[in-house]
C-alpha cells in the first residue's frame, strides 16, 4: 500500500508556475495528475496538470532534463495512452513524479526549459487516458442501496449479499467517453404513466456520481488477488458519471443492467495517482454495529486503516435558461467518498477472488457515492424520491429527471489538514435530445 509522505506533497513547496500556487486550485505541485491530450492535429500523447497548463510527456522526454527510471516512465507516459506507465513497476511512475515535482518547484534552475513543454489546457483537447478493455461497476454505498431499494417498493431491507460481497455488473467499454463529450436521450423499454410498456425515449434520465480506479497491473486467469496485495495494482483514481435511464434499468433488470447504462458514460480525463493521494488516506469505518462482517478473504488490517480516502464530491446542474440569464451552476449534492461501505481494494480483490484476470488499463467504479443524508444523495433518483417530489434547481426551474440541455457537471477534492488539497479536475455532460426516427 502506497502510504509514503515525501517531499512531493510538502506544503511548503510552491511552483515557479504561478496558477499552480493558487489557493484551492485542483493542480498544485502537489498534485501532478496523468491525462491523455490533442493539440494543434498532432497526435494524442500523455500530459500532467501543473495549474492551468498541461506539462506535455512527449516534449518532456525529448528535452533531455530527465534520466534513468524518470526518463524510461516518461517514454512511457509519452504515447497515446498511460497503458505502458500503468503495466510499469510502481518505482516508475514514482520516479517520474519525483522528477516532475523538482522541475516545477521554484528552487528548479531549468524553468524556461520546463516553460516550453507546456501547453495551455484550454488549448487542448483531451481523450481517454488509458486503453480500457474491461470496465466493472460496482454498488458500495449502503445509503444508496436502502434508499433505492426503498423507492421501488421493496421493504426487505439491504440485501444479505451487499454485506458480504462488493456487488457489480460488467459494463460497456465502448460506450465511455472523456469529459466534455454528451450523451443522447437514449430509446429504450418502459413502463409509463398507465403501466403499458413502451419504446419510447427515456423519460427518467438520471446522474450518477462515483469515483473510478485504474488497474496499475492485473493477474494471470484464475489467479485471484489477495486482499492484502490488491492496493499494489491500483493506479489512480478519475471522477465518472455513470449516466442511467433508470425507467429503462428498472423494466429491464432481471438478470442486471443493461441498456439503461450502456448507451453513455463520461470519465474525466484526469488520473490522480495513489503516489498523490497518500496524505488523503484514512481508516474505513468498518460495517456498522448491526451490519455482519465481510468474510475473512476481504479483509486487511493495513485497508482498514488506510483503505480509504477523505475526498469531497459534488454535482452541480446548469440549464439551458441558466445558460441563457447566466445564471451560475446550482450545485445538487454535496458527498465524500468515505461512504462507501467497500474499499477499492476490496473491490479488486472481489472482481478476481474467482480467478477473473484483470488487466492493464481495466476500470472499475463505486457505485453511486450517496451519503446518510439527503444532502448526500448523489443521484437524481434519490433526490426526487424517484421522480415524485421535484428539486429545485433555480428560481423558476424545477427537475424530477433530467432534461434535453440540462448540464451536469462533477468536482472533487481530496483534503486532509497540514497537507494542500489535490482536485480531480471536472467530469461534464449535456443532455442531447434523442435521435427522433
Amino acid at each position: 500500500m502506497n502510504n509514503l509522505i515525501d517531499e512531493t506533497h510538502d506544503p511548503a513547496r510552491r511552483s515557479w508556475l504561478a496558477s499552480a500556487n493558487i489557493e484551492d486550485g485542483d493542480f498544485p505541485i502537489q498534485n501532478l495528475p496523468l491525462c491523455v491530450f490533442e493539440v494543434d492535429g498532432q497526435d494524442a500523447r500523455g500530459g500532467i496538470g501543473i495549474g492551468d497548463q498541461v506539462l506535455d510527456l512527449k516534449a518532456l522526454a525529448l528535452s533531455g532534463l530527465l534520466h534513468g527510471e524518470a526518463l524510461d516512465a516518461c517514454r512511457a507516459a509519452a504515447q497515446t495512452t498511460l497503458n505502458a506507465l500503468m503495466a510499469s513497476p510502481p518505482s516508475a511512475s514514482f520516479a517520474l513524479r519525483k522528477s516532475v515535482s523538482a522541475l516545477l518547484s521554484t528552487d528548479s534552475a531549468v524553468e524556461q526549459q520546463v516553460r516550453n513543454c507546456l501547453v495551455a489546457m484550454d488549448a487542448v483537447h483531451f481523450q481517454l487516458p488509458a486503453k480500457i478493455g474491461g470496465y466493472t461497476d460496482f454498488l458500495c454505498s449502503k445509503h444508496h442501496t436502502e434508499r433505492n431499494l426503498r423507492l421501488r417498493g421493496s421493504h426487505d431491507g439491504v440485501p444479505p449479499a451487499f454485506f458480504s460481497l462488493p456487488v457489480a455488473y460488467n459494463g460497456r467499454v465502448s460506450s465511455i467517453r472523456p469529459s466534455g463529450q454528451n450523451p443522447t436521450r437514449p430509446w429504450g423499454q418502459f413502463r409509463d404513466a398507465n403501466g403499458q410498456v413502451i419504446y419510447a425515449p427515456s423519460r427518467a434520465l438520471d446522474f450518477e456520481l462515483e469515483m473510478g480506479a485504474f488497474v496499475r497491473h492485473g493477474n494471470q486467469l484464475g489467479e485471484p488477488i489477495r486482499i492484502s496485495d490488491a492496493d499494489s495494482h491500483i493506479f489512480g483514481l478519475a471522477l465518472f458519471n455513470d449516466w442511467s435511464a433508470k425507467d429503462i434499468q428498472w423494466w429491464e433488470q432481471i438478470l442486471g443492467p443493461f441498456l439503461g447504462k450502456s448507451f453513455f458514460t463520461n470519465l474525466s480525463p484526469w488520473i490522480v495517482t495513489m503516489e498523490a493521494l497518500a496524505p488523503f488516506r484514512v481508516a474505513h469505518s468498518g460495517p456498522d454495529k448491526d451490519d455482519p462482517p465481510p468474510p475473512p478473504h476481504l479483509v486487511n488490517a493495513e485497508d482498514m486503516a488506510h483503505g480509504m480516502f477523505d475526498i469531497d464530491m459534488t454535482a452541480s446542474i446548469r440549464t439551458e435558461d441558466m445558460v441563457r440569464s447566466g445564471s451560475p451552476r446550482k450545485l445538487l449534492t454535496a458527498t465524500n467518498l468515505r461512504n462507501l461501505h467497500w474499499t477499492f481494494a476490496q473491490m479488486l480483490a472481489h472482481h478476481t477472488s474467482n480467478g477473473c484476470n484483470l488487466e492493464t488499463g481495466d476500470f472499475f467504479g463505486s457505485g453511486t457515492v450517496s451519503g446518510s443524508e439527503i444532502s448526500s444523495a448523489a443521484c437524481m433518483t434519490e433526490l426526487t424520491s424517484a421522480g415524485k417530489q421535484a428539486i429545485q434547481v433555480s428560481e423558476t426551474e424545477e427537475r424530477t429527471w433530467l432534461q434535453d440541455g440540462d448540464e451536469i457537471t462533477f468536482h472533487a477534492k481530496a483534503r486532509n489538514k497540514g497537507f494542500i488539497p489535490i482536485g480531480f479536475g471536472e467530469c461534464r455532460g449535456i443532455v442531447m435530445p434523442a435521435i427522433r426516427y
